[in-house]
């Protein structure tokens, strides 16, 4: 499922929102563990220390990144800048009779951006995809 919100700055915010049948802490260790997310998302230098700076690179380029928050099994969210885009990715976990609500929001995407936007929109679908895969063969 994915939705659209207007801010009145007249950015852009991208959600993408998942039900796993997993664990809180079978997602959050695919979110912070750094070979896990290079598995669903990019090669990294990620640790979930609030202020950390790190990068996401892949052979497009490099995303340039800041920790903002970490509640563990909870919630996370860290800048994302890359290529004039400034943003931030937070992602919300919410625990359900079967598993976890995932939800990820991305925010701050320009009207100008609207490439960029079409390009998360298509790059979170498959590393939701891949996400999926790699706490799937979690133990």
């Amino acid at each position: 499922m994915m939705q659209t919100m207007m801010q009145a700055t007249d950015t852009k915010t991208l959600i993408v929102e998942r039900e796993m049948p997993h664990s809180l802490e079978k997602i959050w260790r695919a979110l912070t563990q750094g070979p896990l997310i290079e598995e669903w998302l990019m090669k990294n230098d990620f640790k979930p220390v609030v202020g950390h700076r790190f990068d996401l690179r892949a052979d497009w380029g490099v995303v340039n990144c800041q920790v903002l928050t970490v509640e563990p099994n909870q919630a996370l969210s860290y800048a994302w800048e890359a290529m004039g885009l400034k943003s931030v990715v937070t992602w919300t976990l919410t625990a359900t009779s079967t598993g976890t609500h995932l939800r990820m929001e991305q925010s701050g995407f320009r009207p100008e951006q609207q490439q960029a936007y079409e390009g998360a929109k298509y790059g979170w679908q498959k590393f939701f995809a891949a996400l999926e895969r790699v706490v799937g063969g979690l133990s």
